[in-house]
């Protein structure tokens, strides 16, 4: 899903936002709906249970990214919708505010001072990032929507999941709609599964990146840079 769509000009950053901007996942967001209001030993019990998914969900990740993500969003089936999004800014308070990378909002801010544009695009969900969004004021989220029906989320989304050659496609889509120069563009990102994105813009950032990815970035050229946590 594409919100705020006012026309841009060149000299856009794209950032990819879990493990890039936040030192999380999508599993992270999804344990915090899950387990809200349990005790402390009911929410014991229950990662216990889940753990033996997260290590499933794990290894699915790094075969697939997008097939991963269509898969796990389908635990938020039956949750419901208007819940999920009046607790979004409690649960940036207390998740994901703690685990933003120091490093991607300073860089943000540098861009913003630049008179550059800040694009988020990402495989979480629109109501999850919204308030991020209004937290480092980015011009634009490129996210998913889940769909509801009768007041719940089915665990399907609108569209595909962006992710891999996805998140390039929209993002290359995007930037001919809005007359976006990519050559003039930025682009940061943390793993593999993003470099058809870092492909296709003029100065890619590698955030973070493990050995193989480093060694790609190397090769290519790109900037690579070290964040951690506020």
């Amino acid at each position: 899903m594409v919100t705020n769509s006012n026309k841009m000009a060149s000299g856009t950053a794209f950032f990819d936002v879990d493990g890039t901007i936040i030192n999380a996942t999508i599993v992270h967001y999804y344990v915090y709906y899950r387990t809200s209001g349990y005790s402390d030993l009911k929410r014991r019990i229950w990662m216990i249970g889940f753990f033996p998914k997260i290590i499933y969900y794990f290894f699915l990740d790094k075969i697939n990214r997008s097939y991963f993500i269509k898969r796990f969003y389908l635990q938020y089936q039956g949750f419901q919708h208007e819940e999920c999004i009046s607790k979004s800014e409690q649960l940036f308070k207390e998740l994901i505010s703690p685990r933003l990378f120091a490093g991607a909002v300073e860089r943000i801010r540098n861009h913003q001072k630049n008179g550059d544009k800040v694009v988020l695009v990402t495989g979480s969900l629109d109501f999850i990032m919204e308030p991020l969004v209004k937290y480092i004021k980015a011009d634009k989220l490129i996210a998913l929507t889940m769909k509801v029906k009768h007041g719940r989320l089915t665990g399907e989304t609108i569209g595909n999941p962006i992710g891999d050659n996805e998140k390039a496609r929209i993002v290359l889509e995007y930037a001919e709609e809005h007359s976006i120069v990519l050559d003039q563009s930025y682009a940061y990102a943390d793993s593999s599964s993003d470099l058809p994105l870092l492909n296709l813009v003029g100065n890619a950032i590698v955030i973070n990146p493990g050995n193989k990815l480093k060694k790609i970035a190397d090769a290519n050229g790109w900037e690579t840079v070290r964040w951690s946590q506020v």
